[in-house]
């Protein structure tokens, strides 16, 4: 079955992890994705650690479902193929820093004169505007001054960067989100246009918490570790043999969550009669359940907090993330055939759909794997993304 995209042709010039990240979420949902590399070893994150036959692990997780084909831009006869990509491309995604395609005389402004159906996607560091956008971006630079660095960590303790790259897992998928908006607005207006964010947009617009404290009391949010700023109890506790998350801010969550932990007092203290004071007492409140929940297993907790219906998990690591079965029967975890790797292991669709659902279709690409298939095919028809009502 074709997926929702199948028709829609994407020119991947991005690297790292934003604008392949991007492009993946694309190609699940049956775009046709061409990533277009430098011949002199391609994209930066192939150099990646671990390896496997020589293939970077990290980069064959965000590279499946698209197709590999090296081309020199500053080479005359490379750009001609390129620009005849482009002939039958629906939309360009780079990442590169602000003014690099313009010097390269295929910035936005250049190629929708010769291509105005094209939907161009730019992913920066810090936009294409304002002071900084000349300045070069990476996860960690946009994690702190984006803020949240600041909030992450003990309360204690010097400002945390999330070991997740989440400024450019975020700005890929807004990037993912901006380009659909453009494709619909082209069913409209017959016209394609120009797509940006940056990492520092998305890791900003991420602390919404810490926005709504700011934009209130015009000081910064404090550092506050495990706690959460609107709810309480709401985070992680040590157990008997482990540690568990609970969310149990809600007042019938309470009120149960008390019971079993043969605490009903705590109810009626004045200090935690209502979900705001307890966050204004939060301290003390964990330190009194903390007492409690230490004294037996996560497994006993989790059977009679599930039981009373209140929001409850086990901390797990990814050696139980990935053969746990809630993750096995979501398709989580996908086999695939490497040209080079064999057969690996990789993330699975996170969004289904129900009527033309996204699947890995193929491993990510060597280097260059697709060059000649991709060149030979300019000279074919394309198919179109049928109309509705079309055969």
């Amino acid at each position: 079955m074709a997926g929702a995209l199948a028709g829609l042709r994407v020119i991947d010039l991005s690297g790292h992890l934003s604008g392949p990240f991007c492009a993946m979420q694309l190609a699940d949902h049956g775009a046709d994705v061409i990533k277009v590399e430098r011949p002199d070893g391609g994209d930066e994150a192939r150099r990646m650690p671990p390896f496997v036959n020589g293939e970077s692990a990290p980069f064959m997780v965000w590279n499946r479902n698209k197709r590999s084909v090296t081309l020199d831009l500053k080479d005359a006869a490379d750009r001609g193929r390129f620009l005849a990509l482009l002939e039958t491309a629906d939309v360009l995604l780079e990442n590169y820093r602000p003014g690099t395609m313009d010097r390269l005389g295929l910035g936005y402004e250049a190629l929708k004169v010769r291509f105005p159906l094209l939907i161009y996607c730019a992913i920066s560091g810090f936009g294409q505007t304002g002071p900084e956008r000349g300045r070069g971006g990476f996860d960690l630079m946009t994690q702190a001054m984006s803020g949240l660095m600041a909030v992450c960590g003990p309360a204690d303790g010097p400002p945390h960067r999330l070991p997740i790259a989440i400024s450019d897992v975020g700005a890929g998928l807004y990037a993912a989100i901006g380009i659909l908006a453009a494709v619909e607005a082209r069913h409209r207006t017959g016209r394609g246009q120009f797509v940006e964010t940056s990492l520092f947009e998305a890791a900003m617009s991420l602390g919404v918490y810490e926005a709504a404290h700011y934009f209130t009391t015009d000081e910064k949010p404090p550092r506050i570790g495990q706690a959460h700023r609107g709810s309480s109890p709401y985070q992680v506790f040590k157990t008997a043999d482990g540690w568990m998350t609970i969310g149990a801010s809600q007042q019938n969550f309470w009120t149960r969550f008390c019971a079993i932990l043969g605490v009903p007092e705590l109810v009626q203290d004045p200090r935690f009669t209502t979900n705001a004071e307890r966050v204004k007492h939060n301290d003390a409140l964990v330190a009194l359940l903390q007492a409690r929940l230490e004294t037996q297993p996560t497994a006993q907790w989790l059977s009679q907090l599930q039981e009373a219906g209140i929001p409850a998990a086990p901390v797990l690591t990814h050696d139980q993330v990935f053969t746990h079965p809630q993750t096995v029967a979501r398709d989580m975890v996908v086999e695939v055939e490497h040209a080079k790797a064999g057969r690996s292991r990789t993330l699975g669709v996170a969004v289904k759909l129900s009527d033309t659902p996204g699947a890995v279709r193929r491993a990510a690409p060597a280097l260059g794997q697709h060059t000649d298939e991709v060149l030979a095919e300019l000279s074919r028809p394309r198919p179109k993304i049928a109309a509705a009502g079309e055969d």
